[in-house]
């Protein structure tokens, strides 16, 4: 999928906010970001859209259960449980489950707080 085409909205995902760390007192220079933990649930059929970036929010994902469905690039790459996909500042995608249970992951990104 080219980044110019249009990706389904946002249905059929909930996310729960696990934890999170304040980096300024802990890494200097990273004042105003925190390391968040989620756990985000695509249902059968969801969609996690429309085409976003991670440019200023690197993370990673892990899933847990069930297959998401990565779409950059033109490419559509399935990910089982197991270690999932990067997002830095190159990445621009979206997410769906195309099976029948939902699928899990655990998303560990930097995000700005202030």
């Amino acid at each position: 999928m080219s980044n110019d085409q249009v990706a389904p909205e946002t249905k059929g995902v909930t996310s729960e906010l696990l934890a999170t760390v304040d980096l300024g007192p802990e890494i200097e220079g990273m004042a105003g970001r925190q390391l968040r933990m989620r756990m985000v649930t695509i249902e059968p059929g969801g969609v996690f859209g429309p085409v976003h970036d991670h440019k200023g929010r690197p993370g990673i994902v892990y899933v847990l259960e069930g297959t998401i469905t990565d779409h950059r690039n033109g490419v559509a790459t399935d990910y089982g449980p197991g270690v999932g996909w990067p997002g830095d500042r190159d990445t621009t995608h979206w997410l769906e489950n195309r099976g029948t249970i939902p699928a899990l992951e655990i998303s560990v990104d930097i995000v700005s707080h202030e």
